[in-house]
């Protein structure tokens, strides 16, 4: 399976707890789908290095799209998932789920790496067979 893009980003864990502290759940709403945030609320501890982690997958996967948020773009047409062995994955919707498909993007690698400053995210989509 070719790699068709690859993304990265980084954030600030302060960075998404201002934006949370400023925006409340309207920010939530606006970035994470219910799902995101369920997950991210089960380690109240590290709470804010799980979104930061999402946010960081989500710009990821933007850039492996090359769209940036504009045209027609929300943020949560982007989603993590965990699967069953806990890793995490990229589910779309959306019109990302449209520009993926039209790029021949049929699979997902992504990781994700947090500490209690920062959180990474690495995407790569890879061309269908």
């Amino acid at each position: 399976m070719p790699i068709l893009g690859h993304g990265i980003d980084i954030v600030e864990t302060a960075r998404v707890k201002r934006l949370v502290d400023e925006h409340g759940q309207r920010f939530l709403d606006r970035v994470f789908t219910p799902a995101e945030q369920e997950y991210c609320q089960k380690n109240p501890k590290r709470y804010f290095e799980h979104l930061a982690g999402r946010f960081a997958a989500k710009e990821a996967v933007l850039k492996v799209l090359g769209t940036g948020w504009r045209g027609g773009i929300a943020w949560t047409d982007v989603e993590v998932v965990k699967d069953p062995s806990g890793q995490p994955r990229v589910q779309l919707d959306g019109e990302c789920a449209r520009v993926a498909s039209e790029m021949g993007i049929a699979h997902w690698h992504l990781s994700i790496s947090h500490i209690e400053t920062h959180a990474t995210a690495s995407a790569i989509g890879l061309k269908g067979t």
